[in-house]
């Protein structure tokens, strides 16, 4: 399906597509409360209580004021209602003042302030430095001679570098007072959420351009919620406008986890409610059993000979609402609010604020704190998440040359910088592909010097490196780059750019030498995108001995290619590129297709090696977690040999003789099967000895094990503490995840970048770092922290905390509730088996909300034990992780006191028998006293 945009036409799509106004809400004023009344009484709990509340209605069977179940149910409705409407007026507050912002908009040829919510598909909107986008534009015009403008897509993607959009090809050259009056249809796909894509096609009507079509790309749009910098004034045509942009459509509120705390509390939700029916059987067998054979031989209870039909029913429906109270109804309420505070406990944490930033720790998600002190697993990315992500040009190889191997650093290698001053022809041209074969945008400051804009650390760090060494990319002009070297400049025309896709694997660019008239194909990638695509008589063992040996040291390597094309031969592919580029059905498809016959028979010019240091406190963060009893898995898109030399690093492994790796490699189904099975095999007979031992896998042999093999794949990753998973896509992150959540594990992901979305929002608990790749995964995640560091503290202080204490609270609001309820059912022994309340209701009310408040006030601030003797002993959490405190049988335990008391351990069914004895006793006792002071 796809729309067409007429631009510049004010009637045609008005009633066509929706407006600008711009609607997060979750509520009207009309469906406000029967919505939430239906969200709320959707739950087992509150559906019981309503049923309880209303029999209560009926006199001749409540044993109680109905007050004693209506007020606390209301009151714990009106705070969730209270709590779910103001949330929605924050939400109308800043939908109101976004949609009522006021922005330049062209009506009838002229130029005019409307609200954003009046903007209408097909209009042209004027932006000015600094404001925010409206809708999702096409951009037609900007300041810029060349057509580009600059705009910060941190509020879309979390990336705080600025990105380069540009005008399409068809716009170019247009006046600025023509932009008025410009006409023509955008045809573009119906709305969608994803922000990295956009394939439409664009038409100008004469007298601009006669039908002539052109191609239109992310490239060429604006989003909503951008903002628009170092840009003077640039406009657009709006394509999506209010819930529709392309923002509109990936919002939405995220389904709540379900703890494992929330999940053991809803068995036992329902174990008791069972018990309960169970016991107002029994009872209220008894009651009609003792009314029929004693109470009518008492003078003083008058009970008639001849009741209504429902008489059976009377008494077993009053023991129903007497012992109502064992399921506590401020459970809910008392978890809610302890849960806030825990949250806010880790936001008020000083000591976990990066004090190089200044980023302090966020908890997004202010129900799931007791799940941090039951993880099991922890899956990690690597670039930016255990290192710090600032990208360090360290050696290279250029022409089977080592340069940087003695000094560690080949900006200082003297044979290098010769060769530079010699104009060496393999250097130079290494040294070219270097500055020109990315998209980084140079900008010159008020001083003038040269400032890059790049949208990728390593690319940062390729351009600087080649400024360093006289090769200075100093002006991008249009299409015209500009690089300087020894004092002379040299000019190449960028014709096309074939832009890095993870299948794909590398990037390249079509430039053409402006002195010679040269076609020429640069590319960079990863080794294995780049060396099997060398021209046949190429040697490239250099290059793979360079690329090993880099990774060994755990260095970031590129291979760097280039390639001359003939002019008939680019001829013939431009025009394959430009269909393919034009197509709206499967567009990236068809592009890397034709990508893929051009980029061939390169001749290899060299290797760079970049390095990114680990972040401070990482192998001593992972250390003491492993210790902990937490296994980790490390998810990269790096090569093999980097990322085990950066697990080495981090202490995910042990080197040997105590730690052992195995590989997990193939092309084939049968080449994983076999190592697969024999992986299993040695995992099987190692899991008993005292042995550190870890398997790797790469993203190819990866995705073969999780479609044919996957039962066996998962056995080993039950079996197995450590894993290293390398060349794995953002899909293959979150697929791992939901594997071992398969496997009733509890996953906490953490990562830093946009890739690590997936996986974050799949696991169990979701870590963001606000780091330098952006705050997209920080955003996404429950929790955000500065540095990978915090991390430690997050699971053993407030993890464990806050799981201790949500442990205590739900067993005691149990206790307190089913202690009363036994009490009551005690009575009814004494009390001729009626169904008559020992207390009145204000007691009963008064119980649950004074007479027994005060451990749900302290258990808030809880310690059993300080922070440092448990981060010096980290084994500590082995009892959170296996539940120790919130299972079944402690709940019942706690019950009796055995637990809440002393903490003994309960060794065989006497003993269990014995206790349940002693408080039975001491119930009965309570019951004999109170009725000693009511007579």
């Amino acid at each position: 399906m796809k729309r067409y945009v007429y631009i510049n036409d004010d009637e045609s799509l008005q009633e066509l597509y929706c407006d600008n106004q711009i609607s997060n809400r979750k509520y009207t004023v009309l469906n406000f409360l029967p919505k939430n009344l239906w969200e709320q009484f959707s739950r087992f709990m509150n559906q019981y209580f309503l049923l309880i509340a209303c029999l209560q209605l009926w006199s001749l069977i409540t044993p109680v004021n109905p007050a004693s179940t209506w007020g606390p149910l209301i009151f714990i409705f009106a705070v969730s209602a209270s709590k779910e409407a103001w949330d929605d007026y924050n939400r109308y507050l800043s939908d109101k003042k976004a949609n009522e912002k006021e922005v330049w908009v062209v009506r009838q040829g002229i130029k005019k302030h409307v609200q954003a919510q009046d903007i209408h598909v097909g209009n042209i909107v004027w932006l000015r430095e600094n404001d925010e986008v409206p809708c999702d534009l096409v951009l037609i015009g900007t300041s810029d001679p060349q057509g580009l403008c600059y705009v910060e897509t941190a509020a879309l993607d979390g990336e705080t570098d600025l990105k380069t959009r540009v005008i399409p090809s068809a716009c170019m050259g247009i006046d600025f007072e023509l932009l008025h009056k410009i006409k023509g249809v955008i045809e573009c796909p119906n709305p969608d959420k994803d922000i990295r894509r956009f394939d439409a096609n664009l038409r100008l009507f004469p007298p601009f351009i006669d039908n002539d079509v052109c191609p239109l790309t992310i490239k060429n749009t604006i989003l909503q919620s951008c903002y628009l910098r170092n840009t003077e004034w640039a406009c657009g045509v709006a394509v999506y406008t209010g819930n529709e942009t392309k923002l509109g459509m990936s919002r939405g509120i995220p389904e709540p986890k379900l703890t494992a705390m929330d999940a053991m509390i809803d068995k036992l939700t329902g174990a008791i409610f069972v018990f309960q029916i169970v016991v107002v059987m029994v009872l209220g067998i008894a009651g009609n059993v003792w009314k029929d054979t004693e109470a009518r031989k008492q003078w003083y209870v008058l009970y008639p000979y001849e009741g209504p039909w429902y008489e059976l029913l009377v008494i077993p429906l009053r023991f129903e609402l007497l012992c109502s109270i064992m399921i506590p109804i401020s459970i809910k309420v008392s978890l809610d609010l302890v849960k806030s505070l825990y949250a806010k406990f880790i936001d008020w944490d000083n000591e976990m604020i990066d004090q190089e930033t200044g980023i302090p720790s966020h908890a997004a998600n202010t129900a799931i704190s007791e799940d941090l002190g039951q993880v099991e697993y922890i899956l990690t990315d690597k670039t930016g998440t255990l290192t710090e992500n600032r990208m360090i040009f360290r050696r290279c190889c250029i022409s089977g040359i080592f340069y940087g191997n003695e000094s560690g650093d080949a900006l200082k290698d003297v044979e290098l910088l010769n060769a530079v001053a010699g104009s060496s022809p393999d250097v130079v041209r290494f040294l070219t592909v270097m500055a020109i074969c990315n998209t980084v945008i140079p900008v010159k400051s008020k001083t003038g010097a040269i400032l890059y804009k790049a949208q990728s650390q390593d690319e940062d760090a390729l351009v600087n490196a080649a400024a360093r060494l006289h090769v200075v990319y100093v002006n991008k002009n249009a299409n015209i780059l500009e690089i300087r070297f020894n004092g002379s400049v040299i000019q190449y025309e960028v014709l096309e750019t074939l832009e890095f896709t993870s299948d794909r694997k590398r990037m390249s660019v079509v430039v053409k030498d402006c002195q010679n008239g040269k076609i020429i194909l640069l590319s960079k990638g990863a080794d294995e995108a780049i060396l099997p695509y060398a021209y046949a008589g190429q040697q490239t063992r250099t290059f793979i001995e360079a690329v090993e040996q880099y990774a060994q040291l755990g260095l970031r390597t590129l291979c760097l290619a280039w390639r001359e094309l003939k002019e008939d031969e680019y001829q013939e592919w431009s025009l394959m590129f430009k269909e393919a580029s034009s197509t709206l059905v499967d567009r990236e498809w068809r592009i890397a297709e034709v990508c893929q016959r051009l980029e061939h028979d390169f001749e290899i010019l060299g290797v760079t090696a970049i390095e990114d240091r680990l972040q401070d406190g990482v192998p001593e963060t992972i250390e003491t977690l492993r210790k902990a009893g937490i296994n980790f898995w490390m998810l990269t898109g790096d090569k093999q040999n980097t990322a085990i030399q950066i697990a080495l690093s981090c202490n995910f492994i042990s080197p040997e003789p105590k730690g052992q790796l195995l590989l997990i490699d193939g092309k084939t189904e049968d080449e994983v099967c076999r190592s697969l099975e024999r992986v299993l095999l040695t995992m099987r007979i190692t899991s008993s000895e005292p042995k550190d031992v870890a398997f790797v896998v790469d993203g190819w042999a990866l995705e073969i094990a999780l479609k044919h093999y996957r039962k066996a794949f998962t056995e080993l990753a039950i079996l197995s503490r450590t894993a290293i998973c390398c060349r794995v896509t953002p899909s293959q992150k979150a697929q791992l995840v939901e594997l071992l959540k398969s496997c009733d594990y509890r996953t906490l992901a953490i990562g830093d970048g946009g890739n690590d979305v997936r996986m974050i929002q799949q696991a169990d608990i979701g870590v963001g770092i606000s780091g330098r790749e952006g705050l997209q995964a920080a955003r996404a995640a429950d929790y955000s922290i500065g540095k990978f560091r915090f991390l430690k503290r997050l699971i053993l202080v407030h993890g464990r905390y806050s799981y201790n204490r949500t442990a205590f609270l739900s067993q005691y609001s149990f206790y307190k509730s089913l202690v009363i309820c036994f009490i009551q059912i005690f009575f009814s022994f004494i009390s001729g088996v009626s169904g008559t309340s020992l207390f009145n209701s204000v007691s009963l009310m008064a119980y649950n909300v004074f007479y027994t408040s005060v451990p749900v006030l302290v258990s808030v601030l809880d310690k059993d034990l300080s922070e440092g003797t448990i981060m010096q002993h980290p084994q500590i959490l082995f009892y959170c992780q296996a539940g120790r405190f919130a299972v079944f049988p402690l709940y019942f335990f706690f019950i009796f006191r055995v637990f809440s008391i002393n903490r003994l351990r309960i060794r065989n069914w006497a003993n269990l028998l014995h206790y349940f004895s002693r408080q039975l006793y001491i119930c009965w006792l309570m019951v004999i006293k109170l009725m000693q002071d009511c007579f």
